[in-house]
């Protein structure tokens, strides 16, 4: 088990005042700007993760250091896989002690903005250092939750804390009744070797998705989410 604690910001102001269709030359680019300024004082996003030998455990489980996990979709992915990473990465819980009042829904949509960007700092940072680290050329991530919901069942974020024990509490990240997660801005899931991206996405039926980051795979949705053969 390892916690990533000190990761970077990389706060690309343009391209955030763009995401919340924020013109730069408008009266509301002063506030944002500052709403900016403010997380890269106080944001602090973290990861954390542990490495997993992997336990084919029947058609649609597998066992991730004994832990089990009921997902066609992942089962199929982990086929021939020796090890992932199980992990979590946050915005951060001190971007909440930050946040906008909450009658200010325009400034909350942009903290909104700016604590994803901050959770994509941890994603791309964590990646980095899987790669780095153990010499993975390729990797790609599922999540419970993630995609369609037949794929990975959110309920299962409860055995993904699990498997990583006190980890999820040393970077401020909690599971809520629903199986969401406190900060919102946190995600969870396995890192895996693959020759392509995004797996979730590829298993993922929305068509208006923004975070979209690859087509919809349905030879792949057919062999691995699919009602089984």
């Amino acid at each position: 088990m390892e916690a990533l604690l000190d990761i970077p910001l990389d706060l690309d102001e343009a391209a955030l005042m763009a995401a919340a269709h924020v013109p730069p030359d408008s009266e509301d680019a002063q506030d944002f700007r500052q709403l900016v300024a403010t997380a890269r004082q106080v944001g602090r996003p973290k990861a954390v993760y542990r490495e997993c030998r992997v336990e084919v455990a029947g058609p649609e489980t597998v066992r991730l250091e004994g832990v089990p996990f009921t997902s066609r979709a992942l089962r199929v992915q982990l086929e021939a896989a020796e090890r992932v990473f199980a992990f979590i990465a946050t915005c951060g819980r001190e971007m909440e002690t930050a946040a906008p009042p909450a009658g200010d829904f325009l400034a909350g949509f942009w903290w909104d903005t700016i604590q994803a960007a901050l959770l994509g700092c941890a994603g791309r940072y964590l990646a980095e250092h899987l790669s780095g680290r153990y010499g993975l050329a390729h990797t790609a991530t599922l999540s419970p939750g993630a995609g369609d919901a037949a794929v990975w069942p959110i309920r299962q974020q409860r055995e993904l804390f699990r498997l990583l024990g006190e980890g999820s509490a040393r970077i401020g990240v909690a599971l809520a009744d629903s199986f969401l997660m406190l900060p919102r801005k946190s995600v969870s899931g396995v890192h895996f070797p693959s020759g392509a991206d995004c797996a979730a996405c590829r298993l993922c039926h929305r068509v208006d998705c923004p975070s979209r980051r690859a087509p919809f795979d349905p030879a792949l949705w057919e062999a691995s989410a699919g009602p089984a053969g």
